[in-house]
C-alpha cells in the first residue's frame, strides 16, 4: 500500500463527491476564536459545505488568523453575515435547509441515530457556552456527539467536524444505491 498521488486523490474524491447531491450547511453562533472558525471553513471546504451564516460578532474569513488557518478554502462557500441566531435559522429554512442544532441538551438525538440525510443546515454554538437559547429555540432538531471517555466537551471545530461528516456521511449511506465507491487503481 502507498499513498496517493494528486491525480489519484482527485480520482477518489469525484467518485464520492458523485454518490450525493445532499445540500450541507452551517450556522456558527457567536464563535470567538478565529482559529476554530478558520478550522471550521476548511472542514466544511473538504465536506462540501454549500453555506455558513455567521451570527453577530463570529469572525469571518476577513479576519487574517480565520484566513491563515483556513487556507483560502473560503472561497468554495458561501458566507453570510447575520445579525441573530433566528435570522441564521429563517435564511437557512428558506434555502431549503432542515436546521440542527449540534448541542449536549436536555431532549437531543444522538447524530448518528437522527435522520440526517436531505438538506440540513447544522447550528454549532460558541466555544463556551454552546448554542444560545435562541439559537436552540430556532432549531428544527438537536442533536450530539456521544461521548465516553473521561472528558465532558470537545473543542467546536472537532464536534463540527464530527457533525459534518456524520451528515455527510448519512447522505452517502442514502445514496448507496446508486452505487458504490469505485476502487482507485495506481498508476
Amino acid at each position: 500500500m502507498k499513498q496517493l498521488g494528486s491525480t489519484d486523490q482527485k480520482r477518489l474524491n469525484r467518485t464520492w463527491r458523485r454518490r450525493t447531491d445532499q445540500r450541507v450547511a452551517l450556522v456558527l453562533d457567536r464563535l470567538q476564536q478565529p482559529f476554530n472558525v478558520g478550522s471550521i471553513i476548511r472542514t466544511a471546504a473538504v465536506l462540501r459545505v454549500e453555506d455558513i451564516w455567521a451570527v453577530s460578532d463570529t469572525p469571518g474569513p476577513e479576519v487574517a488568523k480565520v484566513a491563515k488557518i483556513a487556507l483560502g478554502t473560503e472561497r468554495y462557500l458561501d458566507w453570510h453575515r447575520v445579525p441573530t441566531a433566528g435570522a441564521a435559522a429563517e435564511a437557512a429554512r428558506s434555502a431549503g435547509y432542515l436546521v440542527v442544532g449540534l448541542e449536549l441538551a436536555g431532549g437531543a438525538t444522538p447524530a448518528h441515530e437522527t435522520d440526517l440525510s436531505g438538506p440540513v443546515c447544522l447550528a454549532i454554538g460558541h466555544e463556551d457556552r454552546g448554542l444560545s437559547p435562541a439559537a436552540l429555540d430556532a432549531c428544527d432538531q438537536v442533536v450530539y456527539v456521544p461521548q465516553v471517555g473521561r472528558v465532558g466537551s470537545l473543542n467546536v471545530a472537532q464536534a463540527a467536524a464530527i457533525g459534518m461528516y456524520e451528515v455527510r456521511r448519512q447522505g452517502w449511506a442514502a445514496g448507496a444505491q446508486v452505487g458504490a465507491a469505485e476502487p482507485v487503481e495506481e498508476a
